[in-house]
Formats: structure tokens, sequence, C-alpha cells
């Protein structure tokens, strides 16, 4: 018999979360929550959408487990408040793991953690709790990612990078190794880090500026 899972959200990144859990993983989703605020909709893929205040009612936490499926929004914050709030219900908070990824860490991974296909984990990576690493990552042997970090796809950390709390980065970014990052930074897309980033940092990478020639123009070379 498959395990019961409640999914917490209702946009894109909880029909992913379904998506995932239910084709790859020993978890049958039995239904989708939201603060009552925001409950907009009774269904999604097909199940019920069920206000958060009064999920532990329906799908009590002795029976269902749950994962939080919400994005880097406020700086990780309000995953991390979620993250905090299903635990305070009594909800075991279990992760996703592609098998499509490379796990060599020897599964020190935490809870709530969302990590996609063709991430390669070195040997020696710690992960905390409520980490997402979107597809296609390369985490560095002996690196250490703190809890509730959002990591897009195609970053490249090094060896020995040690990631703090609540940091989010972008696609394309590459980190240096043995540098450490503080919390709560942001390292925007295409950004090269080649040393320590202290807390709270903004990092934004050049954007490709306009040719000053039309691309029709390349028609005739």
């Amino acid at each position: 018999m498959r395990k019961k899972l409640i999914v917490f959200g209702s946009g894109d990144i909880a029909e992913l979360a379904y998506y995932y859990f239910s084709t790859d993983s020993d978890f049958e989703i039995a239904a989708f929550t939201v603060d009552r605020a925001y409950l907009k909709e009774t269904q999604i893929c097909g199940l019920p959408v069920i206000a958060f205040e009064e999920i532990h009612t329906q799908f009590p936490p002795r029976e269902h487990q749950m994962f939080i499926a919400l994005s880097y929004s406020k700086i990780n914050a309000l995953r991390k408040e979620k993250y905090f709030k299903a635990k305070e219900m009594g909800y075991k908070l279990t992760s996703y793991i592609s098998s499509k990824a490379t796990l060599l860490n020897e599964g020190h991974i935490g809870e709530n953690c969302f990590i996609l296909e063709d991430n390669t984990i070195q040997p020696f990576v710690k992960i905390g709790n409520n980490v997402t690493l979107w597809s296609g990552n390369h985490i560095g042997h002996h690196s250490t990612i703190a809890d509730h970090c959002f990591i897009a796809s195609h970053v490249v950390v090094s060896g020995g990078v040690e990631i703090g709390e609540s940091c989010f980065i972008g696609v394309n970014a590459t980190l240096r190794d043995h540098i450490k990052i503080g919390e709560r930074c942001v390292l925007g897309a295409g950004t090269l880090l080649l040393a320590d980033a202290e807390p709270d940092g903004l990092y934004i990478g050049s954007a490709t500026a306009r040719a000053d020639i039309s691309s029709a123009k390349l028609k005739k070379i």
C-alpha cells in the first residue's frame, strides 16, 4: 500500500510535486491544502483542496505525511513558515528525490527537500531541511547547504562550499571552491562568485547587451 501525502500549495510547483511524487515515489497524493484566505478552487489534478487550518481534521497526521510545495518567495521565508507550521500540526515532512539524480553522499539529505532530475551530489555533501534543488545542478564534494535554500537549474557549487540558511541561487550561477555564503544571500542568474559572501548579500550577473546591428544582417554573412 502506498503512503498517503498532502501537498501544501496550489501553483505550478504544487502541480509538479503531484507529478513527481505520483510517477517516481512510494507516495499517493491524497489532497492539496492552502491557507483558507487563498482557497479559490475545490480541486487540483482531480483531488480535493482543503483549507490548511482544517486539514488535520480530514487528513490527520497519524495517517498522512505532508510536502510543502512553495517557491523562494520572500527569500524562502514563506516556505520556511509553512514548513514549521506543518510540523507543529504533527505532520511528518517528506522529501522527493528523483530516481534520475546521482546521489553519492550516503543520504545526508533533510526533510521536505525537492531534488529533481540530473542533480549530481558528490560524496560528503550535506543538505539540510526544506531545500530545493531544481534540475541539473552540480553540488561538489564536502559542500554544505543549510536549511530553507532554493537552488535553481544548472548551478555549479564547487567543492567545500558552505551555503547558509535561506539563500537563493539563480540559474547558471557558479561558486568557486571553499567559499562561504552567508544567510539570506541572493545570487542572480549567471553570477560568478569567487569569494565569501556576507549575509543578506545581493549579487546580480551582467545581462548580455543587444548588439548594434540587426539580426537581419546575419543573412548576408
